[in-house]
């Protein structure tokens, strides 16, 4: 089981463990993370879910698909690098450890 750590919109940390095969928004709503609304449920068509990867982070993920990447144009809080969509994010063990930031509206 992975730990990820979500860094809040009001700059708090939220700690959770996960199983593998969720996403990155289904954890987050399990674990009611603030900020993450997830109006699509998963279906990477509302940009409700927008979180910051750092660089390390991005690294080891599977690239960015073209839809998501188009998606994140539309996302309320401003596009930063790093941004994806954690709809799109597995946890694996990859994220063991992980810190992700959850993205705010300015």
């Amino acid at each position: 089981m992975a730990e990820i750590t979500f860094i809040l919109p009001d700059g708090g940390h939220k700690a959770c463990p996960a199983s593998e095969g969720l996403s990155l928004m289904e954890l987050a709503l399990q674990n009611s993370v603030p900020g993450i609304v997830a109006e699509c449920n998963g279906a990477a068509a509302c940009g409700t879910c927008h979180v910051i990867m750092d660089d390390a982070l991005i690294e080891v993920l599977d690239p960015i698909s073209d839809h998501e990447n188009d998606m994140l144009d539309f996302t309320n809080a401003p596009r930063e690098p790093g941004s994806r969509l954690s709809c799109q994010i597995r946890v694996d063990g990859r994220l063991n450890g992980a810190v992700v930031r959850v993205a705010s509206e300015m």
